[in-house]
This record gives structure tokens, sequence and C-alpha cells, in this order.
């Protein structure tokens, strides 16, 4: 299957955008009965369509993936990307949902690898200033251990489990619909083909009890509101053996009392003098590295913007160089007036009373026709 572009993962799935977690799951499951290797064996392209199916479940069936989906696509995160490698991954996944479709052609179940533990989150809130030249955060999240009084077995000391007796010590329940065969988790034992009889004290027989964690975490310059760090390997443990999850710090950033952000510019209103508009002036203007020397040119109006080359943040995501501050410029009106400030002023008022320029000549022209009545036409006189 082409690979140029994905797809939309609404139209992957056949859904409409506002479809419920229901629609989601029964239009999943109709896709992967469909074109699953099992039933369409030797067909790379049914594979690939197996794996888009699961990609696209994966994120819309996550209320918070989703939201994110439905604001920036695929370039909301690198959660939107495939994790699965081939069936067995895709089926360890999602066997809460769906179980282990089609057991092996020779009759008998999918050797299951241990799935990994579950991600975490922590959020981190940033100055602007922090955000532009990247900073070394601590942050402070729980997270699972292993119970020292069970060892993670869940049981009681002295105790041992049991056999379940829903799935016969198996782990799996087996259902068949003609040539259809549906192995799930056992919903007893989860999947462990034993149950606690004794649980232990400590863990409540989970296994694994909650301690507080702090943990350094490098932000990369020019990170956004809104976008998250991931490190690997620092989330929940798995119950099942297999590697720990991932540990996602997202990111939110302070408004600034100076610069607002677009992208990776910067944009700051600066007031000036009417005497600096018309006159022009050199000024200095704040930016992220200390004051910057603007210079204004003789005529410059209210709302003129000026760009500084470099002012602004790096790209958070490797690009070169950096962004630039527009400086928008507006015109500061004094509310109080010194003595001499208002004769300056009034003389200059009556100077331009009575030499109007032929802008501003132009303008009265305009108003003064429209609203003037329309001449009426001349009748011509008959003969």
């Amino acid at each position: 299957m082409a690979t140029m572009a994905k797809r939309d993962y609404y139209e992957v799935l056949s859904i409409k955008r506002e479809a419920s977690e229901k629609e989601i799951a029964t239009a999943y499951r109709k896709l992967a009965l469909k074109y699953h290797p099992d039933t369409n064996p030797g067909d790379p392209d049914s594979m690939e369509k197996f794996k888009e199916a699961a990609e696209a479940y994966e994120v819309l069936a996550d209320a918070e993936k989703r939201a994110r989906y439905d604001r920036f696509g695929h370039a909301g995160g690198d959660q939107f990307g495939s994790q699965f490698q081939d069936a067995d991954d895709i089926m360890d996944a999602f066997g809460s949902i769906f179980g282990d479709l089609f057991g092996g052609s020779g009759g008998g179940r999918r050797s299951r690898r241990a799935r990994a533990g579950a991600n975490l989150r922590a959020d981190v809130k940033l100055t602007l200033e922090e955000a532009a030249r990247g900073v070394s955060k601590t942050v402070d999240f729980a997270r699972s251990k292993v119970c020292e009084t069970c060892k993670g077995g869940g049981s009681k000391p002295g105790s041992s489990k049991t056999m379940c007796r829903y799935c016969a010590g198996h782990g799996q329940v087996v259902q068949s619909a003609g040539f259809v065969r549906v192995q799930t988790t056992c919903p007893q034992c989860r999947g462990a083909g034993s149950v606690i009889t004794e649980p232990c004290t400590d863990c409540r027989g989970n296994g694994y009890v909650q301690e507080r964690t702090k943990l350094d975490v490098a932000i990369p310059a020019g990170i956004d509101d809104g976008m998250r760090v991931r490190i690997p390997g620092q989330g929940e443990p798995s119950p099942e053996g297999g590697p720990p999850g991932d540990l996602f710090c997202f990111i939110s950033v302070k408004k600034h009392k100076l610069f607002e952000r677009e992208g990776v510019h910067l944009i700051l209103r600066m007031p000036i003098t009417f005497s600096q508009s018309a006159l022009g002036a050199t000024i200095e203007v704040p930016t992220l590295d200390g004051p910057h020397d603007l210079k204004i040119p003789a005529g410059t109006e209210a709302g003129e913007v000026f760009r500084v080359r470099g002012k602004g943040l790096a790209d958070p995501r490797g690009g070169s160089g950096k962004g630039d501050l527009h400086v928008q410029t507006y015109i500061e009106v004094p509310k109080k007036l010194t003595a001499r400030q208002r004769e300056l002023l009034q003389e200059l008022a009556e100077l331009e009373h009575a030499n109007v320029t032929p802008h501003r000549k132009t303008f009265f022209e305009t108003i003064k026709e429209y609203f003037s009545p329309p001449t009426a036409p001349s009748k011509k006189t008959e003969e």
C-alpha cells in the first residue's frame, strides 16, 4: 500500500468525526476481521491496511490523543506513529476489546509478548524566557514500584495462588463463529491463569505500591505551549515483565507581559510619541536577549511593523536559525501636558489649520463631496 501520505484516521475507519467510542470500536473490529493476515495469507497490502486500522484506532479510542489529533492532525505529536510491527503487536495492544483473533494455523494459541507498562503524565510550567532558552526542570510524579512485602506476586507471604477455574489455568478463553476463532483474555484472572486467594495486605493484591518520584528533565529551547517531552522508560512498570512505559511531560508556557508568540516569532507592541513618528528616531526595544536599537523612519504611522531578525525563538524540532521579533508601533497620546507642551501643540495646530497638507485636503474634499447633495441634471431647451 502506498505510504507517501497518511490518510485521515476518520477516513481509515470510515466514521464521522463526531463518532462515539462504541462506533469507533465497532468500525475497527470490522476492518480487523476483513484485513487480518490469517484470512489474507501472503497479502502484504492487507497487512498494511490491518496496521493502518490499528494505528487509527489507537489514537481515536484515546480521548486525549483524539483531542490532539482533531486539533493538529498527524503533526500533533510522536504518539501518532505506527508502533506495530506485526499482528501479534496489535493483538497484544487491543486484547481487552478485541482479543487474539484467529488462532494459529495449527490451531494453537499465538505466543504473546509481554506488554509494556502504562505511560505517565507530568505537567511542566515554563516562563517564555525558559521556553526560549531551554531549561532543566525537576518533575514530581506518582509511579508504581514492586511491593517489597510480596515481591510483586500480590499474595500474602506464605500463601500461594490457585488455578483459575474459569479458564482452567490457560489464561485465555476461546469462542468460535464459523471459520472465525476468537481468543480473548480470561476476564477472571486477566490472562494469568491463576488467582490470588490471600492478597498481600500492603499492596492489596496488586503487587505494586505507589511512590513519589522526582526526575530532572531537559526541556529543549523553543518549545511551545501544548507540546510535550517524552522520557522513554520512566513510566509504569509492566505487570507482565515487559518494558516500562514512558513519561510524557506536557508543557504550558505562561503568558508574557510584553511579548506574544506566533510559532518561532515574537510580536511586541511598542509605543512611540507623535514627534518620534513624525521626525523619526532610534528607539530602544526589549528582546529576550536584552535591549536592541531600532531605527524608526520619519513619517511612521501607527500600526507599522518592523522586523528584527533572529530575535525570536529556536525551532524545538531542530530547524536551523531562529525566528524574528516583529515590532508593531502605536502612537502614545499623553494624558497630561506641561504648559510648554500645550503651547507648542497649540502652535502646531494653528499651523496645520493654516497650511492644510495635500493629503488632508483630499480627505476633506472627499467628506465635502459625500455630504453635498447631488447636482440635478440640466434640461435641454426645446426649439
